[in-house]
């Protein structure tokens, strides 16, 4: 089981490297999350305190996402030897990208962003 630290460095850091499976397994674990908070949201009667509940239980799941698909982006990129930066192109391309860092390799070995994939720098 991977320790507390290294979850908070997955989807929080904008630093290290993660490769393809990382990437494509951690945005598929926020995604899961922000759909069971949006069924749940759903399932409640309307216009209750629940479906209020529920709903301020995505959105803040939604802004939390946002960030760590942002960091996310930035350690795959990171893979492929580019800044952080290249990440705030992904909320104008988006799914485009997603779908390239999710199945191209970076580069092997070593590079200025860390030694190895999966790994904080």
């Amino acid at each position: 089981m991977p320790e507390k630290n290294q979850l908070f460095w997955l989807f929080f850091s904008l630093k290290g490297r993660i490769n393809p499976a990382v990437y494509f397994l951690a945005g598929l674990l926020l995604l899961i999350i922000q759909a069971f908070l949006f069924y749940r949201f759903a399932l409640a009667p309307h216009e209750s305190a629940a479906q209020g509940g529920w709903a301020l239980a995505f959105w803040i799941a939604a802004f939390v996402s946002q960030w760590s698909n942002l960091a996310l982006t930035a350690k795959r990129l990171h893979d492929f030897g580019k800044p952080a930066a290249w990440a705030l192109v992904t909320l104008i391309v988006g799914f485009i990208v997603v779908i390239v860092l999710t199945f191209v390799k970076g580069d092997p070995g070593p590079n200025k962003y860390g030694s190895r994939t999966n790994a904080p720098a």
